[in-house]
């Protein structure tokens, strides 16, 4: 019974209660019609009026009468048992299914708020922005919707308000930021500057590189969790050897298996995507070295999925969903000595997946390291 749907439980209450309500009146009808028949006399004692080709009654006349109203009493409440019972069933049938099409009707509104809570499950930035704004009586299923709305107005503001912290505060930081990185610059270029000055520039100037990295990872972060509504064709197969072509030499090797891979989106966030998948890979390696391979292409569902794969340290599998949140990290050891990173880095990757209609999942490699997955829908025929 849990199992059925509410529409399902109302039709069999509707059913259920006009069956037995049926039930319930055939019996009285039953019981009325008996006592009817039995206190009295249904046959006259004479035998006048007697049909033709029946015989006249022996001289015991009223036994013979008696035995024709039993007959008649029987067969009448017979009838009224089988017909009665016939068409109690066809009229519950037919209730029944009436009762479906009405349970329907008044579940019609709350399958509206169940479609929109759907939507805004699958793509939770930009359905913030949708409201079921149901109309009809102000019932409680109404009151239901409208409570939903409120809520869905809040979290939106909410999420603007936090988006807009991030985008404004991060642009606030850059100017200082930029101030000294130039002062820096200044102030270890001369000639005269002393060994230290230059080794304690430099350290700065690092740090400051460092902090303009967290903040340019803000400012994409708040932009990638934005659906993309602006979308052009773009071949993850070229954006793959872009990306590795212009990686620096490092201590891990790359290599990549590029395959056609069609889909849509903003090619700057697709690219930067990669380049952080490949990136965390070559950071987050074997200290004297690893390898890290990178290929895309269709799968049979009709998507496409671009996986990066890597040697590293042993990730746990209940420690890989805390990899993409902002600022988090697995420990030290997920800090390559003198290359520390903002945390910012697969929590962009995730932002861009869904911003695209994707997704993103992590599985850990045997022996080692991770496997990134990313699948993003195909490029329909004409684009």
């Amino acid at each position: 019974m849990n199992r059925l749907t509410i529409r399902a439980r109302l039709t069999l209450v509707y059913g259920g209660l006009f069956l037995l309500a049926g039930l319930l009146l055939l019996g009285v009808t039953y019981v009325l019609l008996y006592q009817r028949l039995s206190g009295n006399a249904i046959i006259s004692g004479t035998v006048s009026g007697l049909p033709s080709g029946v015989a006249a009654p022996p001289p015991d006349g009223q036994l013979f009468v008696r035995r024709i109203r039993d007959d008649i009493t029987t067969d009448t409440r017979q009838t009224l048992l089988v017909q009665g019972g016939i068409a109690l069933a066809v009229i519950a049938a037919a209730a029944t299914a009436f009762g479906w099409l009405i349970a329907g009707r008044l579940l019609q509104p709350l399958h509206q708020v169940t479609a929109t809570a759907r939507r805004i499950a699958n793509a939770p930035d930009r359905g913030l922005h949708e409201r079921i704004a149901l109309s009809g009586p102000h019932d409680e299923v109404k009151e239901l919707a409208d409570t939903f709305d409120l809520m869905l107005a809040r979290l939106d503001h909410a999420f603007d308000g936090q988006r807009r912290f991030i985008a404004n505060a991060s642009h606030e930081l850059r100017t200082p930021l930029t101030l000294n990185r130039t002062l820096l610059e200044v102030a270890v270029d001369p000639e005269d500057a002393s060994p230290e000055l230059r080794q304690l520039g430099r350290t700065l100037l690092a740090v400051n590189a460092r902090h303009e990295r967290l903040i340019d990872g803000l400012l994409l972060l708040a932009r990638s969790e934005r659906e993309v509504t602006d979308r052009s064709f773009v071949d993850l197969a070229d954006i793959v050897e872009h990306v590795t072509a212009q990686l620096p030499p490092g201590k891990a090797a790359v290599d990549s298996a590029p395959q056609e891979a069609p889909t849509t989106g903003n090619a700057v966030l697709l690219e930067r995507l990669v380049h952080n998948l490949v990136e965390n890979g070559v950071r987050h390696n074997l200290p004297d070295g690893g390898w890290v391979h990178v290929s895309c292409g269709t799968r049979p569902d009709g998507t496409v999925a671009l996986t990066v794969s890597n040697t590293g340290p042993v990730v746990p599998r209940y420690e890989i969903p805390r990899l993409f949140e902002p600022f988090r990290r697995l420990g030290p050891e997920r800090v390559a000595a003198g290359v520390p990173g903002a945390g910012l880095g697969l929590s962009i990757v995730g932002a861009v997946a869904r911003a695209h209609g994707g997704r993103v999942r992590a599985e850990p490699r045997e022996g080692g390291g991770l496997v990134v997955t990313v699948i993003l829908p195909t490029a329909p025929p004409d684009s």
